[in-house]
């Protein structure tokens, strides 16, 4: 048991991170009068870290570096990170991975973690996300069901506001919705392409206010929401939830401040958390009544695993052998194609918040015709008129020679990608008994003495078939569009010019081209931090002895879920359905950890309407006394 200076004072309820899972849980409790201490690994932020409408003028030589690198080669300086992201060093805080497997953890030390900067993408899981192996042959079935998290859903909608058009689909559940922006023109060639082919596209769900909500202002259409907005327009847990409840003045948080392990009393009840305060290196415990983990699935399995007692002999909830288990991640596919009759348009408003148009999932209920058993939602992107990226200039200066008009010419022509379309499929993984995270077992540790994670990974026949179908209606989508299929395209590279595109339903043509190596994953999230430990190295990743596409690494789209999954009882789970730990009731999961499936959807959207339910559950046994 870990030893270090303890507070007198027992709080509530001590939650640990406060990505969308902890700061829903932040908010709700708050607004409920409970009084919580929110515990965070990296610092504290405030609206003014956000770089809304930061200029390249703005850095010295416009961030392009002493010899100006940035124009030929893309590569800026230091000033031209605007987004709030705060990865942690790999030398303080490495991980490993075991031999054969490739996985990347993305991680985001910083009150509001990784939803200052992600994609704002608020997809619905469907009925079937949640019952796939009594719907759909394969999987587990989660111990709720999609009515049992709509009201939540509609709650989460409401408050941090969420765009799109209802459908009636059933791979995408409606909402309630903003008015989402007008499509731009390659999106509209994209939607007409896929009327063509028997696929419904629509408007695009993204966590971003098109009118004033909760004293929140309107979307501006600047284009920047991977920066964060200092306008707080668009979700993210530190401005839209975290820093109003710290308002109420029933909010304690404690920054810079690394869990290390539970602490448990003779029961097994957790009565403490041991912790790093990170800048002074003291190890120090808070008491607490209750614990929420929301660290994201994989660092809150950590946690539990290294939580060792005489009553918890392999870590807290871990006595059915399941904490670390089950891992998945999004099944990542991407391809572009140039389209010659965009080039030379005359310039149009261009900005918004990302995609206006994505493609839900289309064959739901034509499965019987596959040889996979979920699906995948299309996301895209495309040229226009934006303002200008610094350095935006050098794949012209790359793919032209000369200097002077023509190159200006090839400059403009380039500017913002006018030409290109790309497609990005995210897909629906099954979870396998090969993909999980341990302790390491050689031993290491991260700067301050703490046991680091090992991971595990392997994708399995179902998630290279999906890949190959994305590959196929990726091409006829584009062609149909009269583009010309180029690699590499999109997050991740797709395929070459030559694959089969055979109907959107069909399956893979014999003799359809290998993809070229590096093709397949979705590109990873934040750089790393200065220094990269050996340990965390990965292998090349091996192309499958067929036609399908490479995959790369797990956790390359950074929508890591499971490891604490929600079930019955703990011989085939960590959590109830409430996601309450079965061996510890004191202790709750409100990130990624709980999921027992992992759909197609992008998981911040249930993450935070299970995290809602968990709140209010909670609150109510805390008010009955039963915890």
């Amino acid at each position: 048991m870990a030893q270090g200076s303890t507070s007198s004072t027992v709080h509530d309820v001590v939650i640990i991170g406060s990505g969308a899972g902890g700061g829903t849980v932040t908010k709700v409790l708050a607004d409920m009068g409970i009084r919580v201490l929110l515990m965070e690994a990296g610092p504290m932020l405030t609206m003014d870290d956000f770089k809304t409408l930061a200029s390249p003028l703005d850095a010295w030589h416009r961030g392009a570096g002493d010899a100006a690198t940035l124009y030929s080669s893309g590569q800026g300086a230091g000033p031209l990170n605007t987004s709030v992201v705060f990865p942690p060093s790999t030398i303080d805080e490495p991980y490993t991975v075991a031999p054969g497997s490739q996985f990347r953890w993305s991680r985001s030390r910083c009150i509001g973690g990784r939803t200052n900067h992600y994609g704002r993408i608020q997809l619905r899981y469907s009925d079937y996300d949640f019952k796939n192996k009594s719907m759909k042959g394969v999987g587990f079935d989660w111990p709720i069901s999609y009515d049992d998290l709509a009201p939540y859903y509609d709650k989460a909608e409401r408050f941090i506001g969420v765009t799109g058009r209802a459908e009636g689909l059933r791979s995408a559940p409606d909402g309630i919705f903003q008015t989402p922006a007008p499509f731009r023109p390659h999106e509209h060639l994209i939607y007409r392409s896929c009327e063509k082919l028997g696929i419904k596209a629509t408007s695009s769900r993204q966590a971003v206010i098109t009118s004033a909500l909760n004293g929140r202002p309107a979307c501006i259409y600047c284009g920047q929401c991977g920066r964060g907005c200092r306008f707080g327009s668009n979700y993210a847990s530190s401005y839209v939830q975290i820093f109003p409840a710290i308002a109420t003045g029933r909010v304690t948080v404690l920054a810079n401040s690394m869990a290390r392990e539970l602490i448990t009393d003779a029961s097994g009840k957790v009565t403490a958390v041991s912790y790093i305060d990170k800048t002074t290196g003291e190890e120090r415990q808070v008491r607490c009544r209750t614990v929420v983990l929301s660290a994201a699935g994989c660092e809150s399995a950590r946690l539990l695993l290294n939580s060792k007692s005489a009553k918890h002999p392999h870590g807290v909830g871990n006595s059915g052998g399941i904490v670390g288990k089950y891992l998945t991640d999004t099944v990542g596919f991407g391809m572009s194609a140039t389209v010659p009759y965009l080039r030379g348009m005359p310039p149009f408003a261009a900005e918004g918040y990302g995609a206006h148009l994505y493609i839900p999932w289309w064959m739901a209920d034509r499965h019987n015709e596959l040889d996979f058993p979920l699906g995948y939602h299309i996301e895209l992107g495309g040229g226009g008129f934006a303002t200008p990226a610094l350095g935006f200039g050098a794949q012209a200066i790359a793919q032209h020679q000369g200097y002077g008009l023509p190159m200006k010419q090839a400059i403009r022509d380039t500017y913002g990608s006018g030409t290109t379309i790309s497609l990005s499929g995210r897909g629906s993984t099954v979870p396998n008994d090969n993909s999980y995270c341990e302790i390491d077992p050689d031993g290491t540790k991260d700067k301050w003495g703490i046991p680091v994670l090992r991971f595990h990974w392997k994708w399995s026949d179902y998630e290279l078939n999906e890949a190959r179908h994305m590959r196929e209606s990726f091409t006829a989508i584009l062609e149909t569009l009269g583009g010309t299929v180029t690699v590499p395209g999109g997050r991740g590279r797709g395929a070459g010019p030559g694959a089969a595109a055979p109907g959107v339903a069909g399956q893979g043509a014999a003799g359809a081209p290998v993809a070229p190596p590096g093709a397949g994953a979705g590109a990873a999230g934040a750089p790393p931090a200065a220094g990269t430990a050996p340990i965390a190295a990965e292998p090349a990743p091996t192309q499958p002895p067929d036609n399908r596409p490479q995959l790369g690494a797990g956790g390359g789209i950074i929508h890591e879920v499971g490891c604490v999954r929600m079930g019955t009882h703990a011989d085939n789970s960590v959590v109830n359905r409430f996601c309450q730990v079965h061996d510890a009731p004191n202790v709750f999961s409100a990130d990624g950890g709980p999921f027992a499936s992992h759909g197609d959807k992008n998981p911040t959207h249930t993450i935070i309407a299970l995290a809602w339910r968990t709140a209010e559950y909670l609150a109510e046994e805390m008010r009955k006394g039963n915890v």
